[in-house]
C-alpha cells in the first residue's frame, strides 16, 4: 500500500510554536496592563489596538480607541513639522519621532503628554505609539520658569522676562503680520530711593518697591481697558521699573502713559506707620519696531531717563533724536580729543583788532580750529569744555600760545619796517590751575623771541573777576613781566568794579550782545540811536578809560556800529565789519595796508 501520512512533528518545530505562543501570550499581557500609555498603529495611521492606560489617559474605552486615527487622538498634525516626522515613522523612513502635546481631557483639564512613536520590533508592520503624561513635570518647571523670572520683592517680571518679551516684540513676525509695527518704553527711576534705603532701612525700601510695583499695574491696567493689549510692568533691578508697550500708537499714548505714572506715585505711601512721599523721573522712548534692537531702545531710554534727571527730576522726557545725536558727538570729540592734539589735527586762524580812530591793525586774536577727521572744521565752542573738564586744556593751551607767539614773531621779521602787531590768546582758568602757566609764557617768549607786551592773555570775566590766590598770582606775575591781560566777555558777569581796579588787567572786551544792540531803530524815526544802549556801553567805556584801560569792542558788523563806537571813545573794534578770522597768509596781506580797508572777507 502506497500513501502519505502526517509523521511526528520535529521536537524543535514543537518547542518554537510553544515559544511563540506563550510570547503572544506575554506580549498581550504586558501591552494591557503596563502603566505606560501605549498603542499599536498600522501603516495607514489607525489603531490596531490600545492599552487600558491610554485609554485612561484620554477619558475613553480603550476598545473605542480601535479604528480610530492615532494622529487625531494625540494632536500630531497640529503642526506641520511633526506631522511630516511622523508620516517619515510610518513610512519606514524615520526611526523616531518625540514630541510634546497638551491635550484637552474629557473631564475639561488639561494633560500635558510626551509623546513618541516607534517602529514595531522583529519586522512587524505598523508603529508603536507610547503616551506619557508630564503634567506635574511641566507644572513643575512652570513655577521654576515663574520663581526665575519674576522679582521676589516686587512679584513683577524681572529683568530677565523683560529682556525675553521685549526681544519676542521686535521679532518681525510679531509686527508684520499686524498691528502697529511700534513700541514704546517708559523707563523709570525712583528719585531719592537710596535715601530712604539709608535712613529707614531696607526692609520698608522694599515695602515701597512693592507698593510702586501696585500702583504701577493699576496704571498698566486702566491703560489696557481700552486697547487690545495692557503694558507689561517689570523690575528692571534697584528702583529701576519698566512699562512695555507693544504695538504702540505713537508718542502721545508713552506721554499720556508716563503723566499717569507720575500722578500715581504723587500721593504719599502709608508704610509700617512711616508716611513717605516721593517722585520718579521717566525717560519715555516711542518708534518704529523695525530696525529697532533691544539694545538700542534701551540705550535710548537709559539716555532719556538721564535728561529727565539733569532737567530737574519729577518729570518725564521724551527721547530727542537731535539732542542724543549730540551727546553722541561729545561722546566722540571727548574721546579723541587728546589723540588729536598728538595728530596735530588743530589749527589757528586770526581775527584783525584795529584801531577805531586810525583805522590801523594793531593786532589780532588767535582763534583755535579742529580740523576734525569725521565732522569737519569745528569751531572752539564745540570742544573748549569738553577739554576744560578732562583737562586736555593744558596741553593743548601750551600748544596755541606756543603757536600763536611763533607767528606773530614771524610776521614781525617779514616786515621788519612796519609796527609789529599784537597777538591776543585765550587762556582758560583750569591752565592756571594745572600748569605753570608763567613758565611757560616765559618760556614761550624767549624760545620765540616775542616781546612781552605783543602777547595779549585774555580770560573771561567770570574767572578773572573771583580770581585769588594762585591765579591772582600768575595774573600779577604775568603783567610785571610786560604781558597784557584782558577781559574778555566783559558785561556779561557780575562784576565787582571795586575789585576790577585792583587787578592787573589792562583791555576790557566789551561781549559782542551790547554791541549788538547798539545800532539804530528800525522805525519810523530811522537813524534815531537807541539812546539806553548808547548810555550804557559810553558809561563803560569812560569807566575803563579812568581806570587806564583800553576797550576793544566785539562782534562789530556794520559800519552804522563801528562809527557810534568811534564817536563815544572805543578804541578798538573787532568782528566781521574788518574780517572774518583767516589763515595766516591773510594777515601777512593785511599787514602792508596803511589803513584797514572796511569789509575784508
Amino acid at each position: 500500500m502506497s500513501g502519505t501520512s502526517e509523521g511526528p512533528t520535529p521536537a524543535a518545530d514543537l518547542d518554537r510554536s510553544a515559544v511563540t505562543d506563550s510570547d503572544h501570550t506575554t506580549y498581550h499581557h504586558v501591552f494591557a496592563t503596563a502603566p505606560l500609555s501605549m498603542a499599536v498603529v498600522d501603516g495607514a495611521g489607525l489603531v490596531v489596538s490600545a492599552n487600558a492606560a491610554l485609554g485612561e489617559l484620554l477619558g475613553a474605552d480603550p476598545e473605542a480607541l480601535t479604528g480610530r486615527v492615532a494622529a487625531d487622538l494625540v494632536e500630531l498634525a497640529s503642526d506641520a513639522r511633526s506631522r511630516y516626522a511622523y508620516q517619515e515613522v510610518l513610512r519606514g523612513r524615520q526611526a523616531r519621532l518625540r514630541c510634546t502635546r497638551r491635550l484637552k481631557h474629557p473631564e475639561g483639564h488639561s494633560v500635558w503628554v510626551q509623546i513618541t512613536v516607534a517602529p514595531l520590533t522583529g519586522g512587524r508592520p505598523g508603529v508603536l505609539m507610547s503616551v506619557t503624561d508630564i503634567s506635574a513635570r511641566r507644572e513643575l518647571q512652570a513655577r521654576l520658569r515663574h520663581l526665575q523670572m519674576h522679582d521676589p520683592v516686587s512679584r513683577l517680571p524681572n529683568r530677565t522676562l523683560f529682556f525675553e518679551r521685549l526681544t519676542a516684540a521686535l521679532e518681525a513676525q510679531s509686527y508684520e503680520l499686524g498691528g502697529t509695527g511700534r513700541i514704546g518704553l517708559c523707563y523709570l527711576d525712583l528719585d531719592g530711593f537710596k535715601a530712604v534705603n539709608d535712613t529707614l532701612g531696607h526692609r520698608v525700601g522694599d515695602r515701597l518697591l512693592a507698593a510702586v510695583a501696585e500702583r504701577l499695574t493699576r496704571v498698566a491696567d486702566e491703560a489696557g481697558y481700552a486697547r487690545a493689549a495692557t503694558p507689561l510692568v517689570a523690575r528692571l533691578g534697584g528702583d529701576e521699573f519698566a512699562l512695555l508697550v507693544e504695538d504702540s500708537t505713537g508718542t502721545e499714548q508713552l506721554a499720556d502713559l508716563a503723566e499717569s505714572a507720575l500722578k500715581a506715585l504723587q500721593e504719599p505711601f502709608d508704610l509700617a506707620g512711616q508716611r513717605l512721599s516721593l517722585t520718579a523721573s521717566i525717560g519715555v522712548v516711542e518708534r518704529h519696531a523695525s530696525g529697532t534692537t533691544a539694545t538700542g531702545l534701551m540705550q535710548a531710554a537709559d539716555t532719556t531717563l538721564y535728561w529727565a534727571k539733569a532737567d530737574g527730576k519729577g518729570r518725564w522726557t521724551l527721547f530727542d533724536p537731535e539732542r542724543n545725536a549730540h551727546r553722541m558727538t561729545r561722546q566722540a570729540l571727548s574721546s579723541t580729543l587728546r589723540p588729536a592734539i598728538e595728530r596735530g589735527e588743530f589749527a589757528l586762524e586770526y581775527q584783525p583788532l584795529v584801531g577805531m580812530e586810525d583805522g590801523r591793525l594793531s593786532g589780532v586774536e588767535a582763534l583755535i580750529r579742529w580740523n576734525h577727521p569725521q565732522f569737519g572744521t569745528l569751531t572752539p565752542n564745540r570742544f573748549i569744555g569738553l577739554a576744560e573738564e578732562d583737562g586736555s586744556i593744558v596741553p593743548l593751551g601750551r600748544w596755541a600760545l606756543n603757536t600763536a607767539c611763533r607767528q606773530a614773531r614771524r610776521w614781525q621779521l617779514d616786515r621788519p619796517g612796519e609796527p609789529p602787531i599784537f597777538v591776543s590768546v585765550n587762556v582758560a582758568v583750569r591752565q592756571v590751575w594745572d600748569s605753570d602757566l608763567v613758565a611757560d609764557v616765559a618760556e614761550i617768549l624767549a624760545e620765540t623771541g616775542l616781546a612781552p607786551h605783543l602777547l595779549q592773555l585774555e580770560l573771561t570775566e567770570s574767572a578773572v573777576m573771583g580770581s585769588a590766590g594762585r591765579p591772582l598770582q600768575a595774573l600779577q606775575a604775568l603783567s610785571d613781566m610786560g604781558v597784557r591781560i584782558a577781559i574778555d566777555d566783559f558785561g556779561t558777569g557780575y562784576s565787582n568794579l571795586a575789585y576790577l581796579s585792583r587787578l592787573p588787567v589792562s583791555v576790557l572786551k566789551l561781549d559782542g550782545s551790547f554791541v549788538r544792540g547798539f545800532q539804530y531803530e528800525a522805525d519810523a524815526k530811522a537813524d534815531a540811536p537807541n539812546p539806553a544802549d548808547e548810555v550804557i556801553v559810553e558809561a563803560m567805556i569812560q569807566l575803563a578809560h579812568r581806570l587806564g584801560l583800553t576797550v576793544t569792542a566785539e562782534c562789530v558788523e556794520t559800519a552804522a556800529q563801528a562809527v557810534r563806537l568811534r564817536r563815544i571813545g572805543c578804541d578798538t573794534g573787532q568782528g566781521w565789519l574788518y574780517s572774518r578770522p583767516v589763515p595766516p597768509g591773510r594777515i601777512s596781506e593785511l599787514l602792508g595796508a596803511r589803513t584797514y580797508a572796511v569789509g575784508n572777507p
